[in-house]
């Protein structure tokens, strides 16, 4: 049996936080990445414990934010000296059979330069689907199986990357997102921490970009009045990331108990926050 702990008569402190901003965002893989797209919502919260606040896009004529938008605000962002993370609503990685059937090394950087060239879905007015018809890029030579999930979506139940077409399917939003990893990467260089795959521990006063989840950060959350649904996911990460890190549990999110198997792919395969070993 294991002993318990006695905390009795002990007041607890919390630590201080490991991050300054908090952004959530709920991603979409419509259109071409220069589009206005409704379903592409950015949340922001700061440490004065208040609630996110959406934040709308630049001014002018577009009245929703586009793909490329969010790349550039990001890359501004993440530039300054504010230990800031980031979560967003797709998957940044494939499953392990996709790395094998395509002889790709395990290394996440490289799968993202290889995905880009056959998938090039962050060029002007390239649609997700003109790709997978053949029109443009070289999609057909990076094909996956629906039935390949990473062992995280296995974990949470989450739909496979490849999974086109269905509803709650986040294959679009994954393909025409991971062009725009690459990119921040590029603009970042070591300024940015992508977890998992630069380690599970994020160094004090880094900023940090992550894959969320929204459906398993609600639990116990009150859904504010008058959000659409892309608000709510991309106000949850942001306010999730916040409460989390100000009570002291991000830390143990960021480093879930896994298994030497679960680890070894998760260096390539990603994790999702929020899913336990």
């Amino acid at each position: 049996m294991q002993a318990r702990v006695e905390t009795s008569g002990f007041k607890f402190i919390p630590m201080p936080a490991a991050f300054s901003r908090y952004v959530g965002i709920d991603y979409s893989g419509a259109q071409t990445p220069n589009d206005s797209l409704k379903g592409l919502r950015v949340y922001l919260a700061g440490t004065a414990g208040e609630p996110p606040v959406e934040v709308p896009p630049p001014p002018g004529a577009r009245k929703y934010w586009s793909r490329r938008g969010i790349a550039l605000w990001l890359a501004e962002l993440l530039s300054e000296d504010i230990p800031t993370i980031v979560g967003i609503d797709h998957s940044f990685s494939f499953p392990r059979q996709y790395f094998e059937a395509h002889r790709l090394a395990p290394d996440w950087y490289a799968f993202l330069e290889d995905f880009q060239q056959h998938w090039p879905t962050d060029e002007d007015s390239v649609y997700v689907d003109f790709i997978r018809d053949g029109l443009v890029g070289n999609g057909s030579e990076r094909q996956g199986n629906s039935k390949w999930r990473r062992i995280a979506e296995e974990r949470c139940r989450a739909k496979s990357v490849f999974h086109f077409d269905v509803q709650g399917a986040v294959a679009k939003s994954t393909h025409s997102g991971l062009p725009w990893l690459l990119y921040l990467h590029r603009q970042l260089g070591e300024k940015i921490h992508f977890w998992p795959f630069d380690g599970w521990e994020i160094e004090p006063g880094r900023s940090a970009i992550l894959e969320a989840y929204p459906s398993l950060l609600r639990v116990g959350r009150v859904r504010p009045d008058g959000m659409t649904d892309d608000q709510y996911d991309a106000y949850t990460i942001a306010d999730w990331l916040r409460i989390a890190d100000e009570e002291g549990r991000l830390k143990g999110a960021l480093h879930p108990e896994l298994m030497r198997m679960e680890f070894d792919l998760a260096r390539f395969e990603g994790w999702i926050l929020g899913v336990s070993g």
